[in-house]
């Protein structure tokens, strides 16, 4: 069967021959800067998803959450979230959907301000023994729509790259930028939403990160029998 679990019908699901792990790639619908769709995030997630289940048979990959907690970026047109506490919910409540059928389920989030709904939901899931793992890719570099962000995006889809818009934001160190993010977001921080320098990205340094993303997933995935949950 397809690794994408939108293509199978419910009789492949059915009976022991079934994959064992659902893969759940959680993104955001969220301003990426001038040359960088607003799916960069869910985007990414379901690149990684993709990887894993290359890597891995037992692995299939769930439609995607395009939806998270982007209240941050509200200052720009297009950017669309439903907080943190939907977010939450929305991930328990897929994940007890989803466990009657995949013995384990991991959400694979690409967006850093879905972190805390997605760890409270995991721990609320893991409270009712259901077996849920949590992937959040350490990148290298900057923080948002910047030079990895778009490598990867010229990766996964280059045609929806606009690199004759991507400009330089602010190249600070995120460190430094968190107090204000927090209390303004990021539009009083950079007026064209980077967080970054995007100059100098390339689609094999996208290609070299998403490798390494897909397998330390599979790693965690290998790390503990899915029977054993």
């Amino acid at each position: 069967m397809s690794a994408a679990l939108a293509d199978a019908t419910w009789t492949q699901l059915e009976g022991g021959a079934r994959p064992r792990v659902l893969a759940v790639p959680v993104g955001s619908t969220e301003q990426h800067g001038p040359h960088l769709p607003l799916s960069t995030d869910t985007d990414i997630a379901v690149a990684i998803a993709g990887e894993v289940a290359r890597m891995r048979s037992q692995v299939v990959v769930a439609p995607a959450v395009a939806y998270g907690s982007s209240g941050e970026h509200a200052g720009f047109p297009g950017t669309l979230s439903i907080g943190r506490a939907a977010t939450e919910l929305l991930l328990v409540e897929l994940g007890r959907s989803a466990s009657a059928t995949f013995p384990r389920i991991v959400f694979i989030s690409a967006h850093g301000g879905n972190r805390e709904p997605v760890v409270r939901a995991q721990r609320r899931l893991l409270a009712e023994d259901r077996d849920v793992l949590a992937f959040f890719p350490a990148w290298r570099g900057d923080a948002h729509a910047g030079r990895t962000e778009t490598s990867l995006m010229l990766a996964v889809a280059p045609e929806r790259v606009r690199m004759d818009r991507a400009r330089a934001g602010e190249t600070a160190p995120i460190g430094t930028l968190m107090a204000k993010l927090v209390a303004a977001g990021v539009r009083p921080v950079s007026g064209n939403g980077v967080l970054g320098d995007p100059t100098g990205a390339t689609a094999q340094e996208g290609r070299a990160l998403l490798a390494e993303a897909g397998a330390a997933l599979a790693r965690m995935v290998d790390d503990r029998p899915v029977d054993a949950a």
